[in-house]
């Protein structure tokens, strides 16, 4: 059985061993099963475990719980592990798969799960199995559905790389396909058909003339987006297409719910057939709630940054849907995550243990 070694000792050194056990989506169980183990040797915690998804909460009776929740898995390996340690001082780094997303926050979240015996809030750590994949295997969904009732709580901190400042909400997505029809013929004889691909121009136009929304959200604004992102046509090199698809992602901010969200697009593809085949709702900032407030203060005076929006989505929109305000924070720059350079900076790792740290304790 692989084992993490010490959770209180060397934080760097605790980061490389997370990271150095390969947990590709599906393949969770190793690392879940040493989760487990390490935490189990800390008496202050009730462990709790579906599937690859283990739970480690504290009962204390404080006025308040709160979740911090990171995933286990990664994207596929390539050529990046094990890990390897760069540079010296402030331009320390720890290179390879997982360092950014999200290995280097659940590090931090197992430190402190183990380190703080006592914390001035009780606190439910959530490692789960899943998340790089597609959101209907996700294993914090799945604790979702069977036990809700551990996921109760009045605030919740996802560790997800934020370059170790905080990010509030996220927007939601949508997916829609846009059918543009045509007709069949002969390619030597186009003019008895209509081309479906050549037909699809002004869907095309559109998206390349729209102009997305910048929508302020509680104080932070979130950018949104309107893109095509994949085109299909025609059956063989020798017949007019009779038909197009266009895939379009809208990014929207999160005061619009996905009614609001899959109207807009109607509208602007009006016309044509449009069918929505992904959506997930956005998640507001939540930095309105007190101890969201207070979270901020000790993130700011560890690091000076105030809070962002997260433009892309994360499960903070799933703790939005329990009612629990959200926000993203944790080590590595968001731009490296699933990169073959994959890297992240040992002080944003030791800034994000102490900024939770000092809000935890």
């Amino acid at each position: 059985m692989r084992t993490l070694g010490s959770l209180t000792g060397d934080l760097v050194a605790l980061t490389q061993a997370v990271c150095d056990v390969p947990s590709v989506s599906g393949a969770e169980t190793v690392l879940a099963d040493a989760v487990e183990t390490a935490l189990r040797a800390y008496p202050h915690l009730e462990l709790l475990r579906d599937g690859d998804a283990i739970v480690a909460r504290t009962s204390l009776g404080r006025a308040e719980r709160v979740i911090i929740a990171g995933h286990l898995d990664t994207v596929p390996i390539a050529g990046n592990l094990p890990t390897r340690f760069v540079g010296e001082g402030a331009a320390a780094e720890i290179w390879g798969r997982g360092t950014v997303d999200m290995k280097a926050g659940v590090a931090v979240q197992l430190a402190l799960a183990a380190g703080l015996d006592v914390p001035s809030r009780d606190v439910t750590w959530v490692f789960y199995d899943h998340e790089e994949v597609e959101t209907s295997l996700s294993g914090l969904g799945r604790l979702v559905r069977n036990h809700p009732d551990w996921l109760r709580a009045d605030f919740a901190v996802l560790c997800e790389p934020t370059n170790g400042g905080i990010e509030g909400g996220c927007n939601g997505t949508l997916r829609a396909e846009v059918r543009i029809p045509g007709t069949a013929a002969h390619s030597a004889r186009a003019w008895r058909g209509i081309n479906a691909i050549h037909a699809a121009a002004p869907v095309l136009t559109t998206l390349a003339g729209y102009l997305p929304a910048d929508v302020a959200v509680d104080g932070l604004v979130y950018r949104e987006g309107m893109n095509a992102v994949g085109i299909r046509g025609g059956i063989a090199g020798n017949v007019i297409p009779d038909e197009c698809i266009v895939t379009v992602n809208y990014r929207f901010a999160p005061s619009r719910d996905l009614t609001e969200a899959e109207r807009l697009v109607r509208e602007l593809f009006a016309g044509f057939e449009v069918t929505v085949v992904d959506a997930a709702a956005g998640a507001r900032p939540g930095l309105d709630h007190p101890t969201a407030q207070q979270f901020v203060a000790a993130v700011v005076a560890t690091t000076g940054r105030g809070p962002a929006p997260k433009y892309g989505w994360t499960d903070v929109a799933r703790f939005a849907e329990l009612g629990i305000p959200a926000v993203n924070f944790g080590p590595g720059d968001p731009l490296f995550a699933h990169t073959d350079d994959e890297r992240c900076p040992v002080a944003q790792i030791h800034d994000c243990y102490r900024a939770l740290h000092a809000w935890l304790s």
